[in-house]
């Protein structure tokens, strides 16, 4: 548990650096302070990218499949996509 306050720590240190650069690629520390934010809330995270200038990260929660929308300070945001 230390190790991990340790990691999130040092991980929250080095956040300075943009979200995601253009390629749809989320920086790793990014990712991983996502990822915390959402398992503590409960959802098992899959995946985690960027899509329209988003940061996308596809979860389950209670059996159900969801995708969840992140500004760059990783603020929940809607988004109506293309799907139809």
């Amino acid at each position: 548990m230390k190790r991990m306050m340790t990691a999130m720590a040092l991980a929250l240190a080095t956040l300075s650096a943009p979200a995601f650069a253009e390629g749809d690629a989320v920086d790793a520390a990014v990712k991983d302070k996502l990822t915390a934010q959402l398992v503590a809330e409960g959802y098992e995270v899959r995946k985690i990218e960027a899509e329209d200038g988003l940061i996308e990260a596809y979860v389950v929660k209670d059996g159900e499949t969801l995708q969840l929308f992140f500004d760059a300070d990783l603020k929940p945001v809607e988004h109506s996509g293309d799907e139809g």
